[in-house]
C-alpha cells in the first residue's frame, strides 16, 4: 500500500486565528488536489508558536477550538493532522487534531513536555499519556507532537514498534539555532532505529519575537536516510509517496509496555480512486552555516517588523561594522524603500567613518538623514557644567553622545511610525559594552546573538554574494571602534574580539566553570574580568530589545540570570 504523505510548512502569527486556519485550509486543499491522502501542519499551528499566556485565557482557548472545527468543516478525502491547544475540563493539553471529510475523527495528546531552554510547557500544559495510531487501508501511522520523538530512548518512541506502525508522523515547532538542522538530523534517525519505522516530521517556519522557526521538514528511513526534505526559511508544501508494503500485517502488542489500552485508533477514510498528478520534488540546496545564520537574520527581521504591523524601519548607521550589517539585512527582508539610515557625526567622527557610511547608503539605496549631534551635545556638556565641576570628563560623556543618537532614533521612530533597529552585537550586550538608552534603544537587536567574530564572517559573506559588495571595505578593514573621545578603539576596553568571543561562548552558552575555561583558553586575569562584565550587566540586558536567537544559548528566555546575585562561583 502507498500512500501520499504532505508536509506543510507555514509561517504562521501567534493570536491570527483566523487567518492562521485560512493558511492551512488553503494548503490543505492543494495538498488534496496534488493527490495528497494525510497533510501534517506544525506544532500548535492554530493559535502560533509560542502562545506563551494567552494559554490562560478561556477566550482564546475558545477561539482555537473554533478555528479548529472550521478547519475540520473544510476538510475533504485527505486527511489532516493540526496542531492546537486543546482545553479539557480544567487541563490544556498541546494536542494535534485529525480532520477528515468534514469533521474531527480524534486529538492525540502531548506526551513529553520540554522545560529547558525558551521552552516552558510545563507551565501551560498537561501531560497526555495515550499513544494515537492513524489507520488507512491497512497501513499505520503513529502520531507525535514534537519532544514525544526527541526521547528516542523513552517510551513514545518505543512504543511506535511495539504498535506495528508503518510510519512515525511528528509534528514540530522547533526553533533555529546553529547547527540545530544537523541535530534534528541525528535525532530523527533514532527515532527510525527505536520506533522500527520511518519518520516524516513537519515543522514550523517564521519568526516569533526573539525565535526563528527555520521549516527543514524531514523525511527520514532506515538507516538515517534522506527520503525528501523541505526548503528551509520559507513556506513549503513537501508531498511524498510511502510504501507501506508488510508494515500493515504488524501486529499491535499494546501491553508491550505494561500499560494495555494505550492506545487510540482512529480508521480514516481511503481515497476514491482515479489519477493523481504525478511527484515532482525539485532537490534542496544544501546551505553553508555563515548563509543559514544570515537567513535567520532575514526571516526574523522581516517577521518581526511585518507581523507588529510595521511598514519601515530607521537604523543610525555610524560607518561601523555593526550598523552596516544590520542596514544591509533591513534592505535585504524589507527593500531600500523601507529603511531611513540616519548619520549622527561628533567631533569625534573620522573622516574615513563619515565617507564609509555615506556610501553605504549609497549602495543599499535608502533614504538618508544627517543629524549632528554636536549641538546637543555642547547643550548638554553646558548644562551639566555645574553638577560636574572640579570632574573630568569620563565615560559619563561619552554615554551622552550615544543617548542623544538614541533620543533622535527615537524621535524620528515616534513621529513617523518607524521601528528602530538597534545594532549592538552579542559581545558588546555580553559584557555591556553598550549604553542604556542610547544605542541599547529600540524595537528589535538583530544582532543581539551574534558575536562580534561573527558579525564579521556575515558581512564578507554577503559582500561575496552575486550583487557585488554592499558593505564599503574600509568598514572591514577599520578596527572597531565607537568614536566617542579621541583615537578611540573597542580594544582600549576589551581584550580583542578573537579571544572575547570564545571565552563568552564558554561561560554564556556552555555554562562553563570560568577555571576550566582560563585553563583552555585564557589567562585567569582576562577570564575573571570577563565573567564579572558578563554578570555585572545583567541588568542592562534585562531592559534590552529583543533580539532574534541564532546561538544554542541567547540572552533572554534562554538564559535567566539573577541581576543581584554574590556568586563567583570560586573564581
Amino acid at each position: 500500500m502507498k500512500l501520499r504523505i504532505g508536509l506543510a510548512q507555514i509561517n504562521t502569527t501567534v493570536g491570527d486565528l483566523h487567518g492562521n486556519a485560512e493558511r492551512m485550509i488553503e494548503r490543505a486543499l492543494v495538498a488534496e488536489e496534488a493527490g495528497a491522502d494525510l497533510v501534517a501542519f506544525p506544532e500548535l499551528a492554530v493559535s502560533g508558536y509560542p502562545p506563551e499566556d494567552l494559554l490562560f485565557r478561556g477566550d482564546f482557548l475558545e477561539g482555537c477550538r473554533d478555528a479548529v472545527e472550521r478547519i475540520a468543516a473544510s476538510s475533504g478525502e485527505a486527511a489532516l493532522v493540526v496542531g492546537f491547544p486543546e482545553r479539557d475540563g480544567e487541563g490544556v493539553y498541546n494536542a494535534a487534531a485529525i480532520l477528515q471529510r468534514g469533521r474531527i475523527r480524534g486529538v492525540y495528546r502531548k506526551n513529553v513536555l520540554p522545560n529547558y531552554g525558551v521552552f516552558d510547557e510545563n507551565r501551560y500544559f498537561r501531560s497526555g499519556f495515550r499513544g494515537m495510531l492513524l489507520e488507512m487501508s491497512g497501513a499505520r501511522i503513529a502520531i507525535h507532537v514534537c519532544e514525544d520523538s526527541w526521547r528516542s530512548g523513552g517510551a513514545p518512541v518505543e512504543r511506535v514498534r511495539a504498535a506495528g506502525a508503518g510510519l512515525l508522523l511528528n509534528i514540530s515547532a522547533s526553533p533555529y539555532s546553529m547547527g540545530k538542522m544537523e541535530i534534528r538530523r541525528r535525532t530523527l534517525a533514532e527515532a527510525v532505529a527505536v520506533g522500527g519505522a520511518p519518520v516524516a516530521y513537519v515543522n514550523l517556519v517564521g519568526g516569533q519575537d526573539e525565535l526563528v522557526f527555520d521549516g527543514g521538514s524531514i523525511i527520514v528511513g532506515a538507516g538515517g536516510a534522506v527520503l525528501a526534505e523541505a526548503r528551509r526559511f520559507e513556506e513549503d508544501l513537501l508531498l511524498y509517496g510511502l510504501d507501506f508494503g508488510g508494515t500493515a500485517a504488524a501486529e499491535s502488542r499494546d501491553d508491550a509496555d505494561g500499560r494495555a489500552g494505550t492506545w487510540d485508533r482512529v480508521s480514516l477514510v481511503p481515497r476514491s480512486g482515479g489519477e493523481r498528478p504525478p511527484l515532482s520534488a525539485a532537490p534542496v540546496e544544501r546551505i553553508g552555516a555563515d548563509e543559514e545564520v544570515y537567513r535567520a537574520l532575514l526571516l526574523g527581521t522581516r517577521d518581526y517588523v511585518r507581523k507588529n504591523g510595521f511598514r519601515r524601519v530607521v537604523v543610525g548607521v555610524s560607518g561601523g561594522i555593526d550598523s552596516a550589517l544590520v542596514a544591509v539585512i533591513a534592505r535585504d527582508a524589507l527593500g531600500g524603500e523601507n529603511v531611513i539610515g540616519v548619520t549622527m557625526p561628533s567631533r569625534f567622527t573620522s573622516e574615513g567613518t563619515r565617507g564609509d557610511a555615506d556610501a553605504l547608503a549609497e549602495r543599499l539605496g535608502m533614504e538618508w538623514i544627517a543629524l549632528p549631534i554636536e549641538p546637543v551635545v555642547r547643550a548638554y556638556e553646558e548644562l551639566l557644567a555645574g553638577p560636574f565641576a572640579e570632574r573630568e570628563p569620563d565615560v559619563t560623556e561619552e554615554n551622552i553622545q550615544a543617548r542623544v543618537r538614541g533620543n533622535l532614533l527615537m524621535a524620528l521612530s515616534n513621529k513617523f511610525g518607524w521601528l528602530v533597529l538597534s545594532t549592538g552585537n552579542k559581545s558588546e550586550t555580553a559584557v555591556g559594552y553598550c549604553t542604556l538608552y542610547g544605542d541599547m534603544a529600540g524595537g528589535l537587536a538583530v544582532l543581539k546573538d551574534v558575536p562580534k567574530t561573527l558579525v564579521y564572517r556575515l558581512a564578507r559573506w554577503r559582500n561575496a554574494r552575486p550583487d557585488g559588495p554592499v558593505i564599503p571595505e574600509g568598514i572591514l578593514e577599520r578596527p572597531p571602534t565607537a568614536e566617542l573621545r579621541p583615537d578611540q578603539k573597542d580594544s582600549d576596553s576589551l581584550p580583542e574580539y578573537d579571544r572575547l568571543d570564545p571565552i563568552i561562548e564558554e561561560y554564556v552558552e556552555r555554562d562553563a566553570d570560568p577555571r576550566r575555561i582560563a585553563e583552555r583558553l585564557a589567562d585567569p586575569e582576562t577570564v575573571r574580568r570577563v565573567v564579572r562584565l558578563v554578570d555585572g550587566n545583567e541588568y542592562k540586558r534585562r531592559q534590552a530589545p529583543p533580539g532574534i536567537k541564532i546561538t544554542p544559548k541567547a540572552f533572554g528566555k534562554d538564559r535567566r540570570m539573577p541581576i543581584t546575585n554574590r556568586y563567583g562561583g570560586g573564581f
